[in-house]
């Protein structure tokens, strides 16, 4: 399933692209950074997930009741590390501090990723999921 959770950087780049216009900030070195960054959080809530699906599946239960059984369960694990990445990155964001000014671009970017990445993530995710899972038992019947 290495597909299905990669597909969530996309999600996170859509955005990175929309917070970047509406702030007005230039892409730069520190906006790429924060968007490898964004990545990898990204990438370990679409395992989490996907991996508790698998997990609900292993033990015998059904595609569907699954998915909706692991989305229902990892839900609140994902928005509680959103939430602190985001309630954590805000005073950088904000331009409190030395140096403030160079990093905001980073926290821009993290934060406007994680969210359009964690709301689609909850929604893509398992659609994809459950679109590829059941065309590739399609195809090996």
């Amino acid at each position: 399933h290495p597909f299905v959770i990669l597909l969530s950087v996309p999600l996170a780049l859509i955005g990175v692209v929309g917070g970047l216009f509406v702030t007005g900030t230039a892409v730069s070195v520190v906006v790429l950074i924060g968007t490898i960054v964004l990545s990898g959080v990204v990438v370990n809530n679409a395992i989490v997930l996907v991996d508790t699906i698998n997990q609900r599946r292993a033990e015998g239960i059904e595609k569907r009741e699954a998915i909706i059984g692991a989305a229902k369960l990892r839900l609140r694990p994902i928005l509680i590390t959103t939430l602190t990445t985001i309630l954590g990155l805000m005073p950088l964001a904000l331009g409190f501090g030395e140096g403030g000014e160079m990093q905001r671009p980073l926290a821009l970017t993290i934060i406007a990723g994680l969210g359009s990445a964690t709301l689609l993530t909850l929604v893509v995710i398992p659609a994809v999921y459950l679109i590829l899972t059941t065309r590739l038992e399609r195809s090996q019947a």
